[in-house]
């Protein structure tokens, strides 16, 4: 019988939506204000989820402990208060949107995650507007 654990996390990070190749004319045409070139920011809401069997000896598909320090790992640290443009080794040449923002992280955890596991990451940019990604 499967079954999802999931945790929640937040980060506060900095980001600017642009791209070197087009002209200032076409990254605001296409990003607005989120091309300002000082930068913005969000309050990152996470939920990420493991789905697989319920372990008979434990009673855990996945101790939510590891979970918990996983993210804090992979994702608080590196990313929170960060400004993911300059910071953050995996946005230097990404554009940082909510789409490749869920893809990296759900690429960071996934390296850390039993294959017997099924993960899915759920971003919230704002508590309106959220990606989800679930792998290839």
């Amino acid at each position: 019988m499967k079954v999802t654990i999931s945790r929640r996390a937040h980060f506060n990070a900095a980001h600017r939506l642009y791209r070197k190749d087009w002209s200032d004319e076409k990254n605001n045409l296409i990003f607005g204000k989120c091309n300002n070139p000082n930068f913005h920011g969000h309050n990152y809401e996470l939920i990420v989820s493991v789905t697989g069997e319920i372990d008979q000896e434990t009673g855990y598909v996945l101790d939510v402990k590891v979970l918990t320090d996983l993210i804090k790992e992979e994702v608080e640290n590196p990313f929170d208060h960060k400004n993911l443009n300059l910071d953050v080794p995996e946005f230097k040449e990404l554009n940082p949107t909510a789409e490749n923002i869920v893809v990296v992280i759900w690429n960071k955890l996934r390296k850390r995650l039993d294959l017997k596991f099924e993960l899915e990451v759920v971003l919230y940019e704002t508590p309106r507007n959220f990606v989800t990604y679930k792998g290839a």
